[in-house]
């Protein structure tokens, strides 16, 4: 048995607004496990190109941009930064112009492929809770835990529009809902790692539900898995 299959995986996978990231943070911070966030990969990856102005219809440019790149997350306590060549770029990350561009980035194959190495060897000396959109299905089909968080369109937009306001950024709900649903089609129609539910995945729908009763389902299927009280 390889050393690092010792390791325990809790794979957490869903839609975009469906709690995936406070959700993971907690259930990580409540089992100290590490916590990976590998949206924020591409969301770096996306905000290098910005930078750099190179054209996301242009495959190749990307690519030798990924291999030129070094992406480290790190986690202190409740701190929780992003790395990109060394510069933190935590909040740089989080913003319309990356989000809306991501999925060119996200959707090439040699770029998904260079980042599922980086988030595999994290099981080396981990256990981990790691959240995305293809977790469950490419990077650790193995996990002992597979989620699928999941809650309505509706709800998923009414989260980002209270989250914009918190940050004094007023939004159109309904152009929220709709850029949400385009988001979902395209990341369950991609080529590449669609976001699916998984046969062996436990299905979470959050729509209903406060963040605390979500970790609270997690962590006792966690504790069924391993008998740990």
């Amino acid at each position: 048995m390889n050393p690092e299959d010792k390791h325990f995986v809790i794979a957490i996978d869903g839609p975009a607004g469906a709690g995936k990231s406070t959700v993971a943070k907690i259930v990580a911070k409540r089992l100290n496990f590490l916590y990976v966030d590998t949206g924020a990969m591409y969301r770096a990856l996306t905000l290098k190109a910005l930078k750099q102005n190179i054209d996301f219809h242009n495959p190749q440019a990307l690519i030798e941009m990924a291999k030129d790149t070094t992406i480290e997350l790190i986690q202190n306590g409740d701190s929780y930064r992003v790395l990109l060549d060394g510069q933190d770029v935590s909040n740089e990350i989080r913003t319309e112009q990356v989000s809306t561009n991501s999925h060119f980035v996200a959707s090439i194959h040699e770029i998904r492929q260079l980042l599922w190495d980086i988030q595999r060897s994290y099981r080396k000396n981990h256990d981990i809770v790691m959240e995305g959109r293809d977790i469950g299905s490419k990077v650790f089909p193995d996990a002992q835990l597979k989620i699928y968080l999941d809650a309505s369109v509706q709800e998923r937009a009414k989260r980002r529009y209270l989250q914009l306001k918190q940050q004094g950024i007023e939004e159109d709900i309904e152009k929220l809902q709709r850029e949400i649903e385009i988001r979902d089609q395209r990341d369950k129609n991609r080529e590449i790692a669609p976001l699916k539910k998984l046969d062996d995945a436990v299905v979470i729908d959050t729509t209903f539900m406060t963040i605390e009763q979500v970790v609270s389902a997690i962590i006792d299927l966690y504790k069924e898995k391993t008998g740990k009280v």
